[in-house]
């Protein structure tokens, strides 16, 4: 089930935020100069996302593979235990990230263009370099430590600047104004290079996991080969000293130094990953490509799996549901035990007005798939739009154990309420609707629903504590009300 949604966590603001936890009053315009200094750096992009957060893919099969892809890396990095989330970016372009030491962020694109298994693992692998370095908690106090060299030395300029015109002295002011601006470019150029120095430090991590796990670093040193290549043009005539990463061929030069000395060099993916990774970018170029596209990429001759997979998902959607299910039935004919063949299945009966019809896959595909969340939120949906009252309690059972492990899910919520609905519980449908709204953002609307729900519930049961949290529950800062 690929589908889109909303990353709902608010990630930790820095800028001008004391590490005390308190909030100092600056001015609006010392306030304005250093959020644009701190954007101009770079990491900041993504730790200042505010509640609503950057658009995003779900979808089983493919952080299954993403989960397989990290599990003996963050092992061999000592993270196995950290609960490390990777999150898909709805994002052509090549780039993936880390933001909040808890998730490796990564554009569709990304898994969109790696070739092979070990591409994509080489780049997950400098992710974790950087999450087991604690980079972040560490740019946050260089961070830190420059905002305050940057409002002294603010401070102490608008002092001359005052002085000179009180003593209308020229060159008072003038002082005053290189003391305000002299620094900020040293205190920028120092930042930068620690910058560097952290995208360093990651690729050699990165390579020491991949070894540690048996693991080729050819795919890493091949992806970052050919992306210095596309940006060498722009890098050209570069100051070095004002970039964030190394320079592009200085970067590869390195990188490849220490890969090539590697035992595992020239060691090749399994066969079997390898039809799992061509099966998600059929997958993601069905979904996501246009009609044209994938038949160019997959013409009609070819009849490898990945080549069906991914016309099959473009014919469902884009309006031959019949030609569609004839051929994912021949996906589930040569393997029969591939869970997201039926969930292909059940999503297109689904999306295509047969939500009774899309039951039997989806139930098998949550079968076989050892009880996916996201599978179950499908099935759930099915049942609650079969508009078969019969289906309810199974389907707010499914929601309730879906929810219970992806409690985040606003997809899970709006079904469950809708399930609730159906049975004449309007408390609970209240309570469900309520956490939907608070999921997507929308404070003011699960307040609403949640006060309403508070009316139906007796006080101090479950119910009616989960929606006074809702209603007594303040956003962050920054979030809207």
């Amino acid at each position: 089930m690929l589908s889109d949604c909303t990353l709902n966590a608010a990630l930790p603001a820095v800028a001008a935020r004391p590490r005390d936890g308190g909030r100092r009053s600056l001015p609006a315009r010392l306030t304005a100069w250093l959020t644009a200094a701190a954007l101009a750096l770079g990491p900041l992009a993504a730790d200042a996302q505010q509640a609503k957060g950057p658009p995003t893919l779900r979808d089983a099969e493919i952080e299954q593979l993403l989960r397989d892809y990290t599990r003996p890396v963050l092992r061999a990095a000592g993270l196995e235990k950290q609960n490390i989330q990777i999150t898909i970016i709805n994002d052509r372009s090549f780039n993936a990230f880390v933001a909040d030491g808890r998730r490796i962020f990564v554009n569709y694109g990304a898994l969109l263009d790696a070739q092979t298994p070990n591409e994509i693992i080489g780049v997950l692998a400098h992710e974790t370099g950087h999450l087991a370095g604690g980079h972040l908690a560490k740019l946050r106090e260089q961070l830190s430590q420059a905002q305050t060299q940057m409002i002294i030395a603010m401070l102490l300029g608008l002092g001359a600047m005052v002085a000179g015109a009180r003593s209308n002295s020229s060159g008072a002011g003038q002082i005053g104004a290189a003391a305000i601006s002299a620094p900020q470019e040293a205190i920028r150029r120092n930042l930068l290079s620690y910058q560097r120095q952290q995208e360093e430090n990651a690729d050699r991590a990165a390579v020491k996991f991949l070894n540690a796990t048996g693991q080729s670093a050819k795919g890493m040193y091949t992806t970052f080969r050919r992306f210095s290549e596309q940006i060498l043009f722009a890098a050209q005539g570069s100051d070095p000293y004002t970039l964030s990463h190394p320079m592009p061929a200085d970067r590869v030069a390195a990188l490849e130094q220490i890969a090539r000395t590697s035992p595992y060099w020239d060691r090749k993916d399994d066969p079997a990953l390898q039809l799992r990774h061509d099966l998600m970018r059929a997958k993601i170029s069905g979904f996501m490509d246009r009609p044209d596209t994938v038949r160019r990429k997959y013409p009609p001759g070819n009849a490898t799996l990945p080549a069906r997979y991914a016309r099959a998902i473009s014919t469902y959607r884009h309006g031959d549901l019949r030609v569609a299910l004839a051929e994912i039935d021949s996906l589930i004919r040569e393997q029969p035990n591939n869970p997201y063949f039926y969930e292909v299945r059940g999503q297109a009966l689904l999306e295509g007005g047969k939500p009774a019809e899309a039951v039997a896959p989806l139930r098998k595909a949550v079968q076989l798939s050892g009880n996916a969340p996201l599978i179950e939120m499908l099935l759930g949906q099915a049942l609650v739009a079969s508009d078969n009252r019969a289906y309810a309690d199974e389907a707010i059972t499914i929601l309730r154990a879906a929810l219970a492990k992806e409690p985040e899910a606003v997809l899970g919520y709006t079904q469950l309420a809708m399930a609730y609905g159906r049975k004449g519980n309007y408390a609970e449908a209240d309570l469900a609707s309520a956490q939907a709204a608070y999921m997507r953002g929308d404070f003011k609307t699960a307040r609403d629903l949640a006060s309403r729900a508070k009316t139906r519930f007796a006080i101090g049961t479950p119910g009616w504590v989960k929606a006074d949290d809702i209603v007594t529950t303040k956003p962050l800062p920054g979030q809207k009300n």
